[in-house]
């Protein structure tokens, strides 16, 4: 009789089991599209496993660049987007292809580049300096070309200093930033990286920090989801389960707490006005 009911008892488990399994394999993935620096950075190998254990949510992530994920987004092929370029993300708002757009945390570009420095950039006073520099002297310039926050916000420093970036030091790779700050260091140049990737990859690289703390270097990150009243299919529950649990206590603090030999890459900032 104990034997029978042992055996009722374990085959009860072993259904309810494969049942709980069963619903989490059910439950409809949120697909993340994302600049590459919070893949590369390493940021989102940290957060996300703690995202999925606390809510039970699987998020497939695509990082593209901020112009390709807003891209995604407004295809509706994606449920949400964490990018870091602000004026794209406004109109991407403004053009009804995304809802609840919120602040996230922020860390700043730096400008890195060869020892011997050529264009003297650790000289200048300001990054427009640091750009006109590195033109007038020809010296080689990796651009990331592909449309990411990163490259917008190159774009814009360039259009501020009226200088065209065709002179031939000038080059265009089309890469994310890791791929980027490699080339940079094969050839020895100079480039434009976010913070958070450089101190993931800066081990590897024969390059170093020339100019950074300009205000005109700041970077902040912002998540937004796709308007579920033009995509009605896409995951919009779980994306605002994924976005709410970013903004709160829970994840702002994973995110400050995220470091790569003892430095912090990001600071959230979800919180403040």
């Amino acid at each position: 009789m104990k034997a029978t009911i042992s055996y009722t008892l374990a085959a009860a488990s072993l259904v309810l089991f494969s049942h709980t399994a069963s619903a989490a394999d059910e439950q409809p993935h949120i697909r993340l599209a994302t600049t590459t620096s919070t893949y590369h950075s390493g940021l989102l190998d940290y957060i996300l496993p703690e995202f999925e254990k606390d809510t039970g949510y699987k998020v497939d992530v695509i990082a593209a660049g901020t112009g390709k994920s807003l891209k995604m987004g407004e295809n509706g092929d994606v449920d949400l987007v964490m990018t870091h370029a602000p004026k794209a993300e406004a109109s991407f708002v403004d053009h009804g292809y995304g809802v609840l757009p919120r602040k996230l945390m922020y860390n700043d570009f730096v400008i890195v580049g060869p020892e011997a420095d050529p264009a003297k950039v650790a000289q200048q006073k300001d990054v427009f300096d640091v750009f006109k520099n590195i033109a007038k002297t020809n010296s080689t310039f990796v651009s990331r070309g592909d449309d990411s926050g990163t490259h917008k916000k190159e774009k814009g420093i360039w259009e501020q200093t009226k200088i065209e970036p065709n002179f031939g030091g000038y080059r265009s790779v089309g890469q994310g930033m890791g791929p980027t700050l490699n080339m940079a260091s094969e050839m020895q140049g100079y480039t434009m990286t976010d913070r958070g990737t450089w101190l993931a990859y800066q081990n590897k690289l024969a390059l170093d920090i020339l100019f950074q703390g300009d205000k005109n270097l700041f970077n902040p990150y912002q998540v937004i989801l796709v308007n579920p009243e033009r995509y009605p299919t896409i995951n919009y529950q779980g994306a605002k389960v994924f976005s709410d649990w970013l903004v709160n206590p829970r994840g702002q603090e994973l995110i400050n707490n995220f470091t790569i030999n003892g430095k912090h890459l990001f600071v959230a900032n979800a919180n403040e006005k």
